[in-house]
């Protein structure tokens, strides 16, 4: 690998937040390079057909550069885009959308919609830090993995997390290395509601009577309700206080959605309400029309839709999820919505929800996208389709199946959710016709 750093003009950005040049022809990646830069770099590893490297030096700056808010921007692998105005990256994630859904739909959608934004620091309520002492540096970390690396990243702070996780990362070091089960305990999850703060200790042992006084201790000071988990994520439970509930709302529909700390939720509340309100005004469902929400979880879109649709069934493949969306819909007095547990990557015209047809349908699958039920959307008979997806590759894959069964691509658009990241939510809806 040659040594020393090299010039290298970037032209543009790739879908992993890095720089992209031809260096002798031949395309290399570069790591903290934007778009229009003139740098320097060194290589970390080369191929075949690409190379990749990290940026040493910048000689002629982007416009679009700004100063790193996080003092730990440059070892964190938590996010990778903190040096680009936060307008530039909503609009080269847009960009991302569309290159996919061009180069691998081989689809154009009629409309861009406006991209959905919010504030973009201490936004994330959800997240998994990881714990481990460290003997050469006689300390315990608590956060994200390095740039990299399989390491822990050594954090004092985290912008991106809500402030009350993001202020306390060294209380959270200091409280996990005091423990006598400092060395079993690989992970706290976290989960933020409207009202409730929750940490979730993942322990690989019982512990200590002297253990539980101090996670017990440091939950009444910071007004934090504290969980163990000592095995899946069905194991967790309260230590403190005796009781708790997790929650968040949807105003505009005057409903109040409850989860435990380990379900799925959206990481960015603020968004969520927004997505949420473009997906039912994009959908426009009718009192007397049947819509048809997949991948549901806890009934995030669901009760939403069904302040404004005759009937709606939610159907999604975790089977606690599904109880939760059941609780939620009591819990709002919301009569007119049915949920059903179901692995959507198999045949649906077994289950007793399929047959009955649909005027509009939602999806919202996991990265992996929802290939083998889009294949059956004609028989649903949905005029309308909304597909919110979290990996554009997908989304664009998924769509021309729905483009080839006679489906148009009449709009798509970005949503913010997780900003100074790579990550991409997108929502693009379909038409017959």
């Amino acid at each position: 690998m040659p040594a020393g750093a090299f010039p290298g003009h970037v032209e543009s950005l790739d879908h992993d937040g890095r720089g992209v040049a031809h260096v002798d022809g031949k395309a290399t990646f570069i790591e903290g390079a934007l778009p229009g830069e003139e740098v320097r770099f060194k290589y970390l590893t080369q191929h075949k057909k690409f190379d990749e490297g990290y940026v040493t030096d910048i000689i002629q700056s982007s416009s679009d550069r700004v100063e790193p808010k996080c003092p730990h921007f440059d070892i964190c692998g938590g996010c990778s885009l903190q040096h680009m105005d936060a307008a530039a990256q909503i609009q080269a994630k847009q960009q991302i959308m569309l290159d996919n859904f061009k180069h691998i739909g081989n689809v154009v959608p009629e409309e861009i919609l406006p991209p959905l934004t919010a504030s973009h620091w201490g936004y994330r309520r959800k997240a998994r830090l990881g714990c481990r002492y460290v003997f050469k540096k006689a300390s315990m970390l608590v956060g994200f993995r390095e740039r990299r690396s399989g390491l822990l990243a050594e954090l004092s702070r985290c912008e991106v997390l809500h402030p009350a996780i993001g202020e306390r990362i060294m209380a959270l070091r200091e409280l996990v290395g005091s423990l006598q089960a400092y060395k079993r305990m690989p992970q706290i999850e976290v989960a933020i509601g409207d009202d409730v703060v929750a940490l979730v200790f993942r322990n690989l042992d019982e512990l200590v009577e002297q253990d539980i006084e101090r996670l017990v201790q440091f939950g009444q000071d910071n007004h934090i309700h504290i969980y163990l988990q000592p095995k899946g994520p069905d194991s967790a439970y309260r230590l403190w206080p005796a009781q708790s509930q997790l929650s968040y709302r949807l105003d505009e529909f005057d409903l109040e959605m409850l989860f435990e700390p380990t379900d799925f939720t959206q990481v960015n509340a603020e968004i969520n309400r927004k997505m949420v309100s473009r997906a039912v005004t994009m959908l426009d469902p009718q009192p007397s029309e049947r819509v048809l929400d997949l991948f549901c979880g806890l009934g995030n879109f669901s009760l939403p839709l069904a302040r404004k649709a005759g009937h709606v069934i939610g159907v999604e493949g975790e089977a606690g999820l599904v109880q939760r969306a059941h609780a939620n819909a009591a819990h709002n007095r919301v009569s007119n919505a049915e949920f059903h547990a179901a692995d959507l990557a198999q045949e649906p015209h077994q289950h007793p929800w399929f047959g009955a047809g649909f005027d509009k349908l939602l999806i919202d699958p996991p990265r992996s996208g929802a290939f083998e039920i889009v294949k059956h959307v004609p028989a649903f008979g949905a005029g309308r389709v909304l597909y919110v997806s979290c990996n554009p590759a997908t989304l664009a894959r998924d769509a021309q199946v729905l483009v080839e069964a006679g489906y148009r691509l009449k709009a798509a658009g970005v949503m913010d959710m997780f900003p100074h990241t790579t990550h991409v939510e997108s929502m693009a809806l379909f038409e017959q016709g």
